[in-house]
Formats: C-alpha cells, sequence, structure tokens
C-alpha cells in the first residue's frame, strides 16, 4: 500500500537525483516521500518536473532514484564515518611535555592546545612535520576535538 508522496497524483516515483546527503546525528525527522519511517541519513532528492526537494530515507532514495546500492552505501559510509567520530571522542588523548592533549592517527599527529583562551588544533604528517591543517577560535576542547576530526577524515580522502 503506497503511503505519504508516493500516493499523490503529480508526484514523480522515478528520476530522482540526489542534491545532497545529510547525517541529522542524534536527531530524527520523517522522510518526506513515504511520510512515515524516521530517519537519521537524509538524502535530498531533486526531480526537473518536481518544484520541492524532499529528504527521504534509503528506502525511498533507492526507489527515487533507481538505484539500491548508491543509497545503501551512502548509508554505510555516514555510519561508518558516525561509529569513527564515536571512537575519535571516547579516545584517551595523550599528553605532550609541553601540556598539549595529542593523538597520532595513522601518518597524522593531531595536537588539540589553548591560545589566548581559546581552543585550537593542529594536524601534522608524521613523516616529515608538514601542517596539513589548523583550526583555531574554538570555544571547547570537544568542538576543537570535532573539527580536528573532520579535517583529519578530509586528509584521508
Amino acid at each position: 500500500m503506497a503511503r505519504g508522496k508516493w500516493s499523490q497524483p503529480g508526484v514523480p516515483h522515478k528520476g530522482w537525483v540526489l542534491l545532497d546527503f545529510e547525517d541529522l546525528g542524534g536527531v530524527y525527522e520523517t522522510c518526506q516521500m513515504c511520510e512515515s519511517m524516521s530517519i537519521r541519513y537524509v538524502h535530498h532528492m531533486e526531480h526537473p518536473s518536481y518544484s520541492e526537494v524532499l529528504g527521504v530515507g534509503q528506502v525511498c532514495a533507492s526507489k527515487m532514484e533507481e538505484d539500491y546500492r548508491a543509497a545503501a552505501a551512502r548509508e554505510r559510509i555516514a555510519k561508518n564515518v558516525a561509529k569513527r567520530r564515536s571512537n575519535w571522542m571516547s579516545t584517551e588523548w595523550k599528553e605532550s611535555k609541553n601540556g598539549n592533549h595529542y593523538i597520532n592517527r595513522q601518518d597524522f599527529n593531531i595536537v588539540l592546545f589553548r591560545r589566548s583562551g581559546l581552543w585550537a588544533y593542529r594536524i601534522a604528517r608524521r613523516d616529515t612535520g608538514k601542517e596539513e591543517s589548523f583550526g583555531s577560535g574554538l570555544a571547547t576542547e570537544q568542538e576543537a576535538k570535532i573539527e580536528a576530526f573532520e579535517q583529519f577524515i578530509a586528509l584521508l580522502g
């Protein structure tokens, strides 16, 4: 039985294209296509003959774009990143002789430190010491850890 927009005339069922993908974290919203599933991972879909962009779940996205593997792959990657972020945040950071917190991951050294009362981070290659990423002006150590994680993931490609 069709639900939500699946049963509304004028709403295309196929030919949709992914516009963006988003992990809502611990928040859930309702799929805008079936209007029944609670979703954490939102596939923002657009269609040339429909005026709205719809935020939908994996099942609806796979039907709308007619690619069952693509939607599943997006969610698998997002779940992997979410798990890595959780592990990152619970990691026991070491303390350097300068009193800064640091961890070594793969070929990188990630350091958190305070500068003028705010938090900053530096990501450098361990073999060369070349700085790859730097962020500053963060209010809390947790914000610095999160931003450092995002930059670290981006460096990994």
